[in-house]
């Protein structure tokens, strides 16, 4: 999957016109949120509300919201209006559009204001991973793909040559090229959502 960089899509986000730009965002990052609040103990019903709450805060908030990277990165942002909505949700609070969009403003705005927990961490790597996944499979013959997933469940370098009838000098190359492949495509992913290489994130 290729996506613009944040600054671009925030700028499309912000016209609430662009309906591609927002199934892109929803394509990009749906199940990072869903999988988040399933950590978090929320049924699946509940976590789509939160995706709806956040795209909904996200929606009416960026009108007035400039992006700066230099306060911190957009994991850190989109973590925090999560976190925020799956709290809202917790209370029993049913605010209406103009009232989420007022909380997730001070929420962007001042980034400072709360930690991440580990679970977000956790899960932000994860989706880039997948992410990275996706796009390196096109990139290596099906059977190197097979090969690196192989050793990803747990096997022994040994006992993956043997598997799949190779030596393990062979096994040794394709786990370092898809493996430095993914490396590559998960900083380009990061850098694509934070151009600026910004401390605070």
């Amino acid at each position: 999957m290729n996506f613009d960089t944040r600054p671009s899509l925030f700028s499309r986000l912000r016209t609430g016109e662009d309906d591609h730009a927002w199934r892109e965002f929803d394509a990009r990052y749906r199940e990072l949120v869903l999988r988040y609040c399933a950590a978090r103990g929320l049924q699946p019903d509940d976590a789509e509300d939160v995706l709806q709450m956040v795209l909904m805060g996200f929606a009416r908030a960026l009108a007035n919201f400039r992006y700066d990277p230099g306060k911190g990165r957009f994991r850190s942002y989109l973590g925090r209006c999560v976190a925020h909505a799956i709290a809202r949700l917790k209370q029993g609070r049913r605010l209406d559009a103009g009232q989420i969009a007022g909380e997730f403003v001070i929420e962007l705005e001042d980034p400072a204001q709360s930690e991440l927990d580990r679970e977000w961490e956790v899960e932000w790597t994860d989706h880039h991973l997948r992410l990275a996944m996706e796009s390196v499979r096109s990139e290596f013959e099906p059977r190197s793909i097979e090969v690196f997933e192989y050793l990803k469940q747990g096997a022994s370098i040994e006992e993956t040559a043997q598997h799949f009838a190779m030596t393990v000098a062979a096994v040794h190359k394709v786990k370092q090229r898809v493996r430095e492949r993914l490396r590559e495509r998960v900083a380009e992913q990061i850098a694509a959502e934070d151009p600026v290489d910004a401390p605070g994130g």
